[in-house]
């Protein structure tokens, strides 16, 4: 199958979902192209500005354009053809189904905020049980998936097969395929899952902790410190729980510590210990020598069976 041929089954999809999905999606929200757009309605000079069609059009291509011979043969080396050409199809099609009508808003940001409070959604009881429910009850739905994925890896990767035969690709692929281990399958699962469960990381964050909100550069250096967490825990996921809750407590503790005569720099001195316990924690994980407080054998290198 060439490229001519993915490239013409790829237009006729995308055809066919503009006119039957977007068809559908018109009628449900009754659109109306008379009607105004925020960008008239609310027009600032800044943030919302009225353009032609052309210009709209420029920005929508140039923007596709720009990253897609780049970021296509990346993704493509990475996952394969298909994943790719299903996302750009399912994804293009149905992934653009617009937040903004889902929640009755005309604005994304306030869209996206109206959408975080289902992210937000306490447990039953949160408001009704006192202090309990205030200090276990009272996080939004993300944090306890967070908890219950901690403790199913932690008994996935110790008390099951597949899981042991996880551990054993990381400390020695070379041994692990020798021992019948596909190597290929666990290190592609593994990297997928993974990579699924740091993106929930991501969603907590934009549609919880800021409220439907994203800026770029947001994360800032709390990526920095989820690293600093795997090692501080000594690759054990149950471990995690504790020490996130150590991490958490560490990161607002500013709000709480008094500051002598309200001066800002005693503040940002507070700010600072999440930090310094990381180097803390990195300084003292490497200067261990227990076998089991270091990271796995394997991990970050590449393997091919060939030079086995």
């Amino acid at each position: 199958m060439n490229a001519a041929l993915f490239l013409i089954i790829g237009c006729a999809v995308l055809v066919v979902g503009y006119i039957f999905y977007g068809g559908w999606l018109a009628k449900k929200w009754g659109v109306d192209n008379s009607r105004p757009t925020p960008a008239h309605t609310m027009e600032d000079g800044k943030d919302y500005c009225p353009a032609k069609a052309p210009v709209l059009m420029g920005h929508h291509f140039s923007s596709i354009a720009g990253a897609g011979p780049i970021n296509g043969p990346i993704q493509a080396a990475v996952f394969g053809w298909v994943p790719v050409m299903l996302w750009v199809l399912i994804g293009g099609i149905f992934f653009g189904g617009s937040l903004i009508k889902l929640t009755n808003s005309e604005v994304p940001s306030i869209a996206l905020s109206n959408t975080s409070l289902f992210f937000k959604t306490t447990l039953p009881g949160a408001g009704s049980t006192g202090w309990f429910g205030q200090l276990f009850l009272s996080y939004g739905f993300l944090a306890y998936v967070a908890i219950i994925i901690a403790l199913g890896a932690s008994y996935f990767l110790n008390h099951t097969r597949p899981g042991l035969h996880l551990r054993a690709v990381g400390e020695s692929a070379s041994t692990a395929d020798a021992a019948g281990i596909n190597v290929t399958k666990y290190k592609y699962l593994a990297t997928c899952i993974g990579s699924m469960i740091a993106g929930l990381g991501g969603l907590y964050y934009v549609m919880d902790y800021a409220n439907g909100v994203w800026s770029n550069n947001a994360f800032g250096d709390r990526g920095w410190l989820a690293i600093a967490l795997v090692i501080f825990t000594i690759w054990r996921p149950n471990v995690s729980i504790l020490a996130s809750i150590l991490f958490g407590g560490l990161y607002i503790i500013n709000i709480y510590l008094p500051t002598p005569g309200g001066q800002m720099a005693v503040k940002e001195l507070y700010k600072m210990l999440p930090y310094v316990i990381t180097l803390l924690v990195l300084i003292v994980v490497s200067l261990r020598k227990k076998r089991e407080d270091q990271p796995p054998a394997s991990l970050g290198l590449s393997y091919f069976r060939e030079e086995r």
